[in-house]
């Protein structure tokens, strides 16, 4: 067996048999989050961040769950109230290291018609350093069952950093972990896109479960459908791919199958800031709990659903409401 066919069994496997409790740890940056409060020119400060966000919506969904988060903050109250938020929603905080004399990135968003767009403020944010530590992301992964990671986490730690957190993941791997990975395109964030796309596919190589979004595959990648942006991924050895593709349909390929989910219509789009990590959260969640992925990826279309009818990252979900 090859290794692409035995890393797509283990990963199966892991996802047929849910774990009691299951463990899932998420890794990136979360960032202080300044969203529209509905008067001109008023905002509310709350922390989100697209790993994080995910994080927090699989929480939502699985309170049986023990969620981890694994990224650096800073020394100052900022970072205490992030600390702070994170464990009043339930998530561990245990693999949060602190960097002195630094402070959490910040983010604003500007919304039009339902569409944003942001306005950073980063460059020395701490998370940047959060794969500095060889050992802390080897000891966070062994206590774990699922991982998972984003492009914008490749992106921040610089060529350094990705070079010892994939090595993380792929000791992970080797260790019978699942890794799921979405790779999240954000060009501002890169030098240039041929070096996204490298560290992109890089990573796809170690990981079980993508979960692209065919708009920016297609802006830098070239693929021609969706089709071809599940191709792509399955190629490179991940065993169950799912490619977001707005309102339109999604596709999988999972367990040797492949098919695709249309969401239903949704009534009024507010802030889809976090669309894609809550639609995330919903597949994996599902998974997770044993759904046949059509079944989880519906969850998934619902879950963000909701979520892009209110405004922010991060909003409370209707789970009575989800139909499976």
């Amino acid at each position: 067996m090859d290794a692409a066919a035995f890393a797509g069994q283990r990963a199966c496997g892991i996802l047929k048999t849910p774990s009691t409790p299951l463990r899932f740890l998420s890794i990136g940056e979360c960032m202080a989050e300044l969203a529209p409060a509905g008067a001109p020119d008023t905002y509310r400060l709350g922390f989100a961040g697209d790993t994080f966000n995910t994080a927090w919506y699989l929480r939502a969904l699985r309170p049986d769950a023990v969620v981890s988060y694994f990224s650096r903050v800073g020394d100052d109250t900022l970072s205490d109230r992030m600390l702070a938020m994170m464990t009043g929603a339930g998530i561990d905080t245990a693999h949060m290291a602190r960097s002195p004399a630094r402070s959490v990135g910040l983010y604003m968003i500007s919304l039009r018609d339902g569409e944003r767009s942001f306005s950073y403020w980063r460059d020395t944010s701490p998370a940047r350093q959060l794969a500095d530590d060889p050992e802390a992301l080897d000891a966070a992964i062994r206590d774990t069952d699922l991982v998972y990671f984003s492009g914008i986490t490749l992106a921040i730690v610089g060529p350094d950093g990705r070079r010892t957190l994939l090595d993380a993941l792929r000791r992970g791997r080797e260790a019978g972990k699942t890794v799921a990975f979405d790779p999240n395109l954000r060009p501002r964030l890169w030098p240039d896109s041929a070096e996204m796309c490298r560290a992109v596919m890089d990573a796809a190589r170690v990981c079980d479960i993508a979960l692209p979004s065919f708009e920016d595959e297609a802006a830098h990648f070239g693929d021609s459908g969706a089709e071809a942006t599940a191709e792509r991924y399955a190629e490179v050895g991940a065993a169950t791919v799912v490619v977001k593709n707005g309102d339109g349909a999604a596709l999988y390929r999972h367990d040797g199958r492949h098919g695709a989910v249309m969401p239903p219509a949704v009534k009024e789009v507010v802030d889809t800031t976090s669309a894609g990590d809550s639609f995330n959260a919903g597949v994996l969640a599902g998974l997770c709990a044993g759904q046949p992925i059509e079944t989880a990826i519906g969850t998934a279309c619902q879950v963000a659903g909701q979520v892009i009818g209110h405004p922010g990252a991060l909003v409370s979900i209707d789970a009575g409401a989800i139909q499976t």
